[in-house]
């Protein structure tokens, strides 16, 4: 599924500047390891030594937290939007960092 992962402000550092990166996953662990495969800096940001999610670090699909919809192994849909961000950030309505789809 071709998604578009928005990269929050803080983050961006560790992206080159880049805003949003485009790839292709079937499901939230998919795109997080595409992400940090293409940006290895973010990946001590996104993971943590066991390979697990940060604590700090919320991803929401349609503003649900996805521990409650099956964690990292929820499926990407097109037309379902994703967030994440360190944990004082909240997910905004239109606003994505994981992954919305793109529109064919």
């Amino acid at each position: 599924m071709a998604v578009t992962i928005e990269i929050p402000t803080a983050f961006r550092r560790f992206t080159d500047g880049t805003p949003k990166f485009d790839c292709n996953a079937a499901t939230i662990a998919e795109a997080l390891n595409i992400l940090t495969t293409q940006f290895p800096g973010l990946s001590r940001h996104v993971r943590d030594d066991q390979g697990q999610i940060r604590q700090f670090l919320n991803v929401y699909l349609n503003e649900e937290d996805i521990r409650f919809l099956g964690g990292e192994e929820c499926a990407v849909h097109e037309g379902i939007e994703y967030t994440a961000g360190p944990r004082t950030c909240r997910p905004r309505r239109r606003r994505a960092i994981l992954p919305p789809a793109n529109p064919s």
